[in-house]
């Protein structure tokens, strides 16, 4: 056999596995997507008006601390601290955490809540960064300010925790808003006695909604076609993929932009590892690994009716950055809990949840360019036909497009977010027009991580915020 054969036999094996490869990944995500439909639809029968304000007159309800780390939020701290102070709870505290900023942040919260000093008597469950002082506010009684020097997020939501009150809390970015009864809807899994440890909502893009006082009142599509590419993402994974999972013994990621946590546990396992540039999905794997070292029932289930908004990059830099650093984290994350992997301790996580996150999330961007490579080789030296290249792009992208189509069909059957056909006619566009050029840009953009993950990069790079679109009404 001549080396031009070997090799045409080489090229075209590398085809073919990576052909499977994106037929078992995608099949998967379709039955984490079937999974969730029955789930789906159980949430949206619970989630009803009359429900909610019968919980609004409960006494089992149980108080809430939300925490909410600021850096250099001059501009809009006030407006975020007044909706957080104004969110449907019948009993929760706000605790901002003035992260080091180099701005006014501190001194417009001074201002507009006529905050004062008090007595530094608050527990440090938790090792921080030296903490500067701690105030609250004449005019809100349920508002904590605690300015400390910066650490980072993971290190401000750690003194968050150290100073809150009561045995949940809600960690939620400042420049983060949060539906008005999304704590209600939140808090819904720990009034029906299931041993929740921790459960996240559904985050949803803000750019180009209608925005008044920090509060999203008419949800649209982004006016920039870069953020609304990324609407089809977020609901593919928010609303669909994680809320499967909820059937497969729960989440291994609650977003740190809206998450409710059992505080007692959190002080348990050390609070949010500073370390790490993906402190959050660092956080549920721990979680995991303490509940199951223990053999304590648990469960960390995403509720999709509570919705948070959060502004989505809407220039190729900062959001190349994002993704470079969300593959660089769960890179990093694998290789820290590898311990885990098909250990009967650890039960579905370590059997199918890590090596899932491993061989489909992690390996992913590899297999796809090497599909790709392999590929353009395979018909350039005849190792493969025109048909054959069809059939990979129609199971590396195709299926995919299909189940991104089929998410959305779920959510126009149950939440129905976005309402006006214009708005739904642009969703649809840009689901067809993911896959044709950005998915390829975010290959690379995740291929990236690999190489910083090796160099051990730490730093989370500039996130650039250019502050919400709001759309017209």
């Amino acid at each position: 056999m001549d080396v031009i054969q070997v090799l045409r036999q080489a090229v075209h094996s590398v085809d073919v596995a990576v052909l499977w490869y994106f037929l078992a990944l995608n099949s998967a995500y379709a039955l984490l997507i079937a999974l969730s439909v029955p789930e789906m639809f159980k949430q949206w029968q619970e989630a009803t008006n009359d429900d909610l304000e019968r919980s609004m007159r409960s006494d089992a309800l149980p108080p809430i601390s939300v925490l909410m780390p600021a850096y250099n939020m001059e501009m809009n701290i006030v407006a975020s601290v007044r909706a957080q102070l104004t969110l449907r709870y019948p009993h929760h505290e706000v605790i901002v955490i003035n992260d080091g900023s180099t701005d006014d942040t501190i001194g417009r919260l001074i201002q507009e809540f006529d905050l004062y000093e008090v007595p530094p008597a608050i527990p440090r469950r938790l090792p921080t960064s030296h903490v500067r002082g701690y105030y609250r506010s004449r005019k809100a009684p349920d508002l904590l300010v605690v300015d400390k020097e910066n650490g980072g997020k993971a290190d401000a939501l750690n003194a968050g925790i150290s100073a809150a009150r009561f045995p949940l809390v809600v960690c939620a970015d400042a420049d983060t808003m949060i539906a008005a009864d999304a704590l209600l809807r939140l808090a819904r899994p720990f009034l029906l006695g299931d041993p929740v440890v921790a459960s996240g909502g559904t985050i949803r893009i803000a750019n180009g909604c209608q925005i008044q006082h920090a509060r999203v009142t008419g949800p649209r599509m982004p006016k920039s076609w870069l953020a609304a590419l990324q609407v089809p993402e977020y609901l593919r994974a928010f609303l669909f993929g994680r809320v499967g999972w909820n059937r497969v013994g729960g989440n291994l990621i609650i977003s740190g932009a809206f998450g409710i946590f059992r505080r007692d546990y959190l002080i348990d396992i050390g609070g949010y590892n500073t370390g790490s540039v993906v402190e959050d999905f660092d956080l549920i794997i721990r979680l995991h690994r303490h509940m199951r070292e223990l053999g304590i029932p648990y469960s960390i289930p995403l509720i999709p009716d509570p919705v948070a908004w959060t502004e989505a990059p809407p220039d190729f830099k900062t959001l190349a950055r994002q993704r470079e650093r969300w593959h660089r984290g769960l890179i990093v994350a694998m290789a820290t809990h590898r311990d885990m992997l098909f250990r009967p301790r650890y039960g579905p996580i370590g059997f199918v949840h890590i090596p899932f996150f491993i061989l489909g999330e992690m390996l992913a961007p590899v297999v796809e360019l090497a599909g790709y490579l392999f590929t353009i080789i395979g018909i350039a030296i005849g190792a493969i036909s025109w048909a054959f290249a069809g059939v990979f792009l129609l199971a590396a992208l195709g299926y995919g497009l299909m189940l991104t189509l089929w998410a959305i069909v779920l959510e126009q059957a149950t939440f129905r977010m976005y309402r006006r056909p214009g708005d739904f006619a642009r969703l649809l566009l840009c689901t067809l027009l993911e896959p044709l050029g950005y998915r390829q840009l975010t290959v690379l953009w995740r291929l990236k991580g690999f190489w910083n993950a090796w160099r051990g990069t730490e730093s989370w790079g500039e996130m650039k915020r250019y502050g919400f679109e709001t759309a017209e009404t």
